[in-house]
C-alpha cells in the first residue's frame, strides 16, 4: 500500500533524494534538509524519526513512482513500446537531475546501507527487472525474457554511471539504441 505523506514531509523528500542521486545516502544530513526546506532540524525528525526511516520512504516512493509510470507490464502495448517506455524513465531521470537513478546510486553502496533501505533498494532492482522482463514475455521464452531483462537493466544502469562520470549523456543514448536494435533482432529471429 502506498504510503500518503504531508506537504512538508513530501519537500524534505524531494530535497533528500536529489541529494542522494548525487552523492549517496551519506550526502543527507536533517541539519541541511532542514536549512533546506526552511524548518528546524527537529521538523525533521518529527516527519522521519531517524535517518533509515527517511532513506526507505525514499526509495519507496520512488519505486511507486516508477512502476506508476510503467504500468502494466503485461498489458496491450507492443514490447518495443514498453521498452521504449522504459528507456525515457532512464533518460528522464539523467536528464532532468544530472544524476543517475537514486537506486543505482543507492545500489552500489547496498552492503552499507541500513538493512530496510538496502532491501528496498533491492526491491526496486527486483521490480525493474521483473517488468521488464514481462514486457517481453509475450514475445520470447520464459528463460531468453528472464536473462534478457536483467542485461538490459543492467546496460541502463551502467550507461547512466558512464553518461555522470563521462559528463556526456550520448551513452545513455547510445546503449539505449543498441538495447533496441539487439531486442528487435532477438524478437525477428
Amino acid at each position: 500500500m502506498k504510503k500518503t505523506y504531508s506537504a512538508k514531509a513530501n519537500e524534505i523528500m524531494d530535497v533528500a533524494e536529489a541529494h542522494m542521486r548525487k552523492g549517496g545516502f551519506d550526502a543527507v544530513s536533517f541539519r541541511d534538509l532542514a536549512s533546506a526546506v526552511g524548518v528546524k532540524s527537529a521538523s525533521v525528525h518529527y516527519h522521519f524519526p531517524q535517518k533509515p526511516d527517511l532513506g526507505q520512504a525514499i526509495v519507496s516512493r520512488y519505486r511507486s513512482r516508477i512502476a506508476e509510470t510503467l504500468g502494466d507490464a503485461a498489458d496491450s502495448r507492443a514490447s518495443i513500446a514498453k521498452l521504449k517506455l522504459l528507456f525515457s524513465v532512464y533518460s528522464t531521470a539523467l536528464n532532468s537531475g544530472d544524476s543517475v537513478c537514486l537506486c543505482c546510486m543507492l545500489g552500489a553502496e547496498s552492503r552499507y546501507l541500513p538493512t530496510d533501505v538496502a532491501a528496498e533498494v533491492s526491491l526496486f532492482f527486483g521490480d525493474m527487472t521483473d517488468w521488464t522482463r514481462g514486457a517481453l514475455q509475450a514475445d520470447l521464452p520464459k528463460a531468453r525474457a528472464a536473462a534478457l531483462a536483467a542485461h538490459i537493466i543492467s546496460a541502463l544502469q551502467g550507461a547512466m554511471v558512464l553518461s555522470v562520470a563521462l559528463d556526456d549523456n550520448s551513452h545513455l543514448t547510445n546503449t539505449q539504441k543498441m538495447l533496441l536494435r539487439f531486442v528487435k533482432s532477438e524478437l525477428e529471429s
